[in-house]
């Protein structure tokens, strides 16, 4: 084999590989604190990370298009012109923040950036790849921010079939797709639903368990598929996909339930089976950096890995995949760096999350049935969406509003919000969850007239 040309850098205070939204907040920091920084990405279309080039703005974008496109309605043809302007707008929007992204780092003068692709040497050493050439770097301290991507199962005919997308590549095609079959019932696949729904798709979810979104109690999962079901998407549980095979124009998705073997074409396959974290060819034996037994890196309550001065963030640590908590990882490391080291993961509270439906899912700490599990004398609190004066007005009734509380002591243990604009009435939840106010005082608040966040009155009137 050819040896490629090795050219020798001079060494850096901090290596970060993978210009996500951990890497990217953590560069900027150092660099503003007079450390030399070098920022490895390998693709020059995800500058920035996962969330502004292929996660959650493009999504969101198109969340928010297909809500027009179906308040429109028309035809098919026409719904589709309005999902290809989407694509279009998603495309200058993700170069517009790529560019914003790369130069915030570029042009400062303690960073650089750097394409290609690392590989570690030893636990302070990478070698990055680009064109034939291999740069080595050292540096005193190695923080890894490489994401995760698409699990794709073993399945017949799936890979390299021209009809079958991942939560990724999805967001590039240009023609909307009559019918759409998702494999996997997950928060990725019920979102991605919705969107395509709205647009005009026929959507199929095919789910393996038996239970829809078995991690949700069971009054808030059956309101979510109520609200899917009336947009036409339908959602088959307990079923075993066994092929995916093209053909001629179209996918054929052969399953198997408990009726027996059947088949659904399709214009469109998603594979909506989960993300893995991204640690391929990154050599993290050399470095001594260990992995958990789902892939994801080894870290301590800082960050550190089991390698010295290695540090590890987002979604490649295995834990939950949302961008803020990257950015959270980024606010740990920094503490314990450039601060008092005093922030650290077990500080972190409750973590909020939201699947951009219509109308949204949102959720906060403890379900119903975690919460007696774990030993709680629980309060249930519920409130109808169509209950709520805003969601009239906003002609979104949809939904259903529940938090768990402590009979004991009156703090809220976790909440569920089926709602309009509910992504943003679950961050004042949180607030109350982490200053361990009681439910009483979100009772008792004055909100201003008319909201969604006005409905916490009457939602916690128990």
């Amino acid at each position: 084999m050819e040896q490629k040309p090795i050219a020798i850098s001079e060494k850096y205070d901090a290596v970060i590989i993978g210009f996500g939204k951990g890497g990217k907040t953590l560069a900027k920091a150092l660099g503003d604190a007079g450390q030399k920084t070098v920022m490895i990405e390998r693709s020059s279309k995800m500058y920035g990370g996962t969330c502004p080039n292929v996660g959650c703005i493009p999504t969101k974008l198109y969340v928010y298009r297909a809500g027009l496109a179906a308040a429109a309605g028309g035809s098919f043809e026409e719904r589709a012109a309005a999902y290809r302007e989407a694509v279009e707008h998603k495309d200058e929007l993700t170069g517009r923040l790529r560019a914003k992204n790369h130069l915030k780092l570029s042009s400062h003068p303690n960073i650089t950036v750097m394409d290609g692709t690392a590989r570690f040497v030893s636990s302070h050493e990478v070698e990055v790849e680009h064109e034939g050439t291999v740069t080595r770097l050292a540096g005193s301290r190695i923080f890894i921010n490489t994401g995760a991507s698409a699990f794709i199962p073993p399945i017949e005919g799936i890979k390299g079939n021209p009809f079958v997308y991942t939560s990724e590549t999805l967001l590039d095609l240009k023609e909307l797709p009559k019918k759409l079959v998702i494999i996997g019932g997950g928060y990725i696949g019920v979102e991605f639903s919705s969107i395509y729904a709205n647009f005009g798709s026929e959507v199929t979810i095919l789910q393996d368990e038996d239970v829809f979104l078995p991690r949700e109690d069971a009054d808030i999962a059956d309101a979510v598929r109520k609200s899917l079901a009336s947009r036409g998407v339908e959602v088959l549980t307990g079923v075993k996909v066994r092929s995916v095979r093209q053909v001629q124009e179209h996918a054929a998705v052969t399953f198997e339930d408990s009726e027996g073997e059947k088949t659904l074409n399709a214009d469109a396959v998603l594979v909506a089976t989960g993300r893995r974290p991204e640690t391929g060819g990154l050599n993290l034996e050399a470095a001594g950096i260990e992995v958990n037994s789902r892939g994801g890196i080894i870290t301590d309550d800082s960050m550190m890995t089991t390698a010295p001065e290695v540090y590890a963030m987002g979604d490649v640590t295995g834990g939950l995949q949302f961008t803020y908590i990257s950015l959270d990882d980024s606010r740990i490391i920094k503490s314990r760096i450039l601060g008092d080291g005093n922030y650290t993961r077990k500080k972190r509270g409750a973590v909020p999350y939201s699947v951009f439906l219509s109308p949204a899912f949102s959720r906060v700490g403890l379900s119903e049935k975690d919460a007696i599990a774990a030993g709680y004398q629980v309060k249930i609190a519920r409130l109808a969406a169509a209950d709520i004066v805003k969601s009239k007005v906003l002609e979104q009734t949809d939904g259903l509003l529940k938090a768990v509380i402590d009979e004991k002591t009156g703090l809220i243990l976790g909440a569920h919000l089926f709602c309009e604009e509910s992504y943003e009435l679950i961050n004042i939840i949180k607030m109350a969850m982490d200053t361990k106010a009681p439910y009483t005082m979100l009772r008792d608040m004055i909100f201003t007239h008319p909201t969604m966040a006005e409905a916490f009155n009457d939602l916690f009137a128990v």
